[in-house]
């Protein structure tokens, strides 16, 4: 409505709906053709090069004089919310878990439920398999992500016992 109170549309006019150009109608004929298992496929594709990149980088022996490549770190100095997570990802592939609790314990946490959401999805999705679902509340999910911006918080405190969470 305008400020008038006349409504901003015609009424009683029908729109036509738009034509797919070229490259929509690839998609969706590919789309269409691909088999079930493509997009569980992809996505663990996906997650196995970041695993890939955390192995090859070795993000536990930066230079100490590294620029950080966060762009909250590097601006503001401040741990952002995710910081050390690739070094706890690095530390939970080579089986170090106190260290990768000791660099992003919240991560080290999450990682059996992500897993097992991924399985259930990529099960359900490429093989039909009904796995059990985790069912999170709105609550739960308030809940972690309050401690995850507490703890995001606490570990930017310069003071102890806050200190012993910088990474």
């Amino acid at each position: 409505m305008t400020a008038d109170g006349s409504p901003l549309w015609p009424a009683g006019v029908a729109y036509q709906p738009v034509e797919p150009d070229r490259f929509t109608r690839m998609v969706l004929r590919l789309h269409a053709r691909a088999p079930r298992w493509a997009v569980p496929l992809a996505a663990l594709g996906c997650v196995g090069v970041g695993m890939a990149y955390a192995l090859v980088s070795d993000p536990t022996h930066a230079e100490p004089d590294a620029r950080p490549t966060c762009l909250l770190k590097l601006t503001t100095g401040l741990d952002c919310p995710g910081c050390g997570g690739t070094r706890a990802l690095w530390y939970v592939l080579h089986g170090d878990l106190p260290a990768a609790a000791r660099h992003h314990f919240l991560f080290v946490f999450a990682l059996p439920f992500l897993t097992y959401l991924f399985v259930a999805w990529a099960g359900n999705r490429a093989f039909g398999w009904r796995l059990p679902e985790l069912q999170f509340s709105p609550k739960v999910v308030g809940g972690f992500l309050a401690i995850w911006f507490a703890f995001s918080v606490a570990r930017n405190l310069p003071w102890a016992p806050f200190t012993s969470l910088y990474v």
